[in-house]
Order: C-alpha cells, then structure tokens, then sequence
C-alpha cells in the first residue's frame, strides 16, 4: 500500500486497536497452563466481546464504561500501568499507585472507547500462535471498512497466575511504548506529581 496515511488516519486505526487490545485478553487459566491453541482461540473469543459492546447500541458513556470493565477485568493492569509510569513506579507509594491505576484503567476505556463508532461491522481475524521465552505471540490481520488490512500481533502470558494480554503490536508499533510516551508527556506536563498525573488522568481521554 503506497498511500500517504494522514496523522489523524494513523492515529484512529492504532487508537481503534487499542481499544480492541483492552479487551485482546486471555480467560483465567493456571500458571503456565496456556498454550498456543488456548492462545489463539481465547484472542477470538475476547474479541467477539469487544464487538458485542461495539455493536451494542449503547449510548457512549455506557460504552467507556463496558471497555474499562473488559479492561480491568482481563488485561494485566498492573503490569501495563507500571511500564507507562515508569522509573515512577517504583518511586512512588502503594496508595499513590493504587489510585494511579485505576485512574490510568478509566482513561484507557474513554481514550479508545470515544472512538468506537468509526469501526462499527470491521474484524480481525486469528491467523495463528506461536510460544516465545515468556510469552505467547497471537497473529491477526484487522480488516476495516473501506482500509486495507494491518497485522497486529497480540502478546499474552499467564505469569500471573491468570492468561491475559500484556501488549499488542500494530503495524510494527509497541502499544506500551506508546503509552509510555504518552504518561511521560502528561507526567512532566504535571511536574512531575503523583497525584497531578492521577487527576489528569481522570480528566483525559
């Protein structure tokens, strides 16, 4: 595809495969019980989720709140709210963190949720798993409306005791690292505060 992508286009398609990557995520399984298939099949099934709440109807503010639900109950949050803070995370305390998190989870579910109704009726497909050293690497391929078709790739893992998606990777792009970005911007925006972040955070999206 030899077609210039204008930023707001690059931002929505990967915005819009953020939102699914909130809800990309594995059922509850034993520690190091997963495999590929299990890998691969529980994906789809997540997704099937994502596009039940998509397609639901609802009006926008019920829909935020359906895609931070799926996000907290299946994503390894704690694990993708410590690498978008940072060498942070480690500065600052329990309680601090705490409020943090679940400031950072309202913000993902409004950020991708807010544009939802521009991927009413589009897919991805499942084409495949395979193990890597810690984690499982699920392939598929996103068709839009009216797009040509990106690969994404969806790492998932059971080292918590749970199988749940940790990162997914979008046309080559690290959707933690992305978001990393993103806390650090707000973060030094906000001086550098704990709890200016965790409010803007509860502002944002």
């Amino acid at each position: 595809m030899t077609l210039t992508k204008t930023p707001m286009q690059t931002s929505s398609r990967r915005g819009f495969l953020g939102l699914l990557g909130a809800g990309a995520v594995l059922m509850a399984a034993p520690a190091w019980a997963l495999n590929t298939d299990q890998a691969r099949a529980l994906v789809q099934q997540s997704l099937n989720e994502v596009y039940a709440v998509i397609n639901s109807g609802r009006p926008p503010a019920q829909m935020y709140k359906d895609f931070e639900a799926i996000f907290a109950r299946y994503a390894d949050v704690d694990v993708i709210a410590r690498s978008a803070l940072g060498p942070k995370a480690r500065q600052v305390s329990g309680q601090q963190f705490a409020a943090y998190k679940q400031a950072f989870q309202g913000y993902i579910g409004r950020k991708y949720g807010a544009r939802f109704r521009e991927f009413i009726g589009s897919r991805i497909e499942v084409t495949g798993a395979r193990p890597m050293k810690s984690f499982f690497a699920v392939t598929s391929i996103a068709k839009l409306n009216g797009r040509a078709p990106m690969t994404v790739e969806w790492h998932v893992s059971d080292k918590s005791g749970q199988s749940k998606y940790f990162n997914i990777i979008i046309e080559g792009v690290n959707m933690l690292a992305s978001e990393r970005a993103e806390i650090s911007a707000m973060l030094a925006a906000n001086g550098g505060d704990i709890g200016a972040l965790t409010a803007a955070l509860q502002r944002a999206g």
